[in-house]
């Protein structure tokens, strides 16, 4: 057992590992994600019910959504913002991981008869021959991509861009960062059986790498069946380190206060940036 300990607790370089799939694509995990998703009164895998409704509102005067514009929506999720915007008649693709979380947006558009085009993919390999007047990826998606993820994302961004088309992100600040704190926890049925249906032991190891401005939230979930590890990686910018990589791969940022549209302020735990191509 001293052996698996000591491997339950080592520290991986930033980024080494990237397990998206064990939560959006498992059975269990995606159905208690979507869950969380739904529960308007709290902000963990979704804002609240309240801020998406402000936040929604806002991108459509923001960047004049209608029946003449277009937009993707990069980790849509359940569609919470997809079909909010979708009523304003903008032409709306929403892609997610998740064929739990597509398949309850599609029916909550087919509900409302909203036109939103959902595709279940990995939106690090989605590909299309689209073009878009506004790309979103919000929920500080973005910070859970690794710095060669992030280089990809926004190449494909600009080449999915219509001219004069923008990009809206939110992200964490090192305000957020500052405030992390290293852990090491352990329980049965960790997050209350969230990793799954079955008996299990689960081990959090929370890791933070300062001169990267990362850190990783490392979940090892013992069942009789075997042993996974899944990796939660954010990363935590402030105004200079955002605008250098998004200049970087050629665009200019805009910083708010976060996706309502609020002003900017160093104190907050996260912002939001509005990229234009260069």
């Amino acid at each position: 057992m001293f052996k698996e300990l000591v491997q339950i607790n080592a520290r991986p370089a930033p980024f080494e590992h990237y397990t998206a799939a064990e939560l959006w694509t498992d059975p269990h995990t995606s159905s208690r994600m979507l869950e969380w998703h739904l529960d308007g009164a709290i902000d963990v895998a979704s804002r609240t019910t309240d801020f998406i409704d402000r936040s929604a509102a806002w991108i459509v005067r923001r960047f004049a959504l209608d029946s003449s514009r277009s937009v993707a929506d990069f980790g849509c999720g359940p569609g919470l913002y997809a079909n909010r915007l979708a009523r304003s008649a903008a032409r709306i693709t929403g892609i997610d991981f998740s064929a739990r979380s597509n398949a309850y947006a599609q029916e909550q558009a087919n509900a409302e008869a909203l036109s939103v085009d959902y595709v279940q993919a990995d939106y690090l390999e989605y590909e299309t021959k689209s073009r878009f007047d506004l790309i979103s990826m919000i929920m500080c998606d973005f910070c859970a991509l690794s710095p060669a993820q992030r280089r990809e994302m926004l190449k494909k961004f600009r080449a999915i861009l219509k001219p004069g088309g923008e990009v809206l992100l939110d992200v964490y600040s090192l305000q957020a960062f500052d405030g992390r704190e290293e852990q090491t926890m352990y329980a049965p049925q960790l997050l209350d059986g969230f990793w799954s249906a079955n008996p299990y032991f689960g081990f959090l190891n929370t890791f933070k790498y300062e001169q990267d401005k990362v850190v990783l939230d490392q979940y090892t979930i013992v069942e009789q069946s075997g042993t996974r590890v899944v990796y939660n990686w954010l990363q935590y910018f402030d105004v200079d380190s955002i605008r250098s990589e998004l200049q970087s791969a050629g665009f200019a940022a805009e910083i708010l206060g976060d996706v309502t549209g609020g002003q900017y302020s160093p104190d907050s735990d996260e912002f939001a940036v509005v990229a234009r191509s260069l």
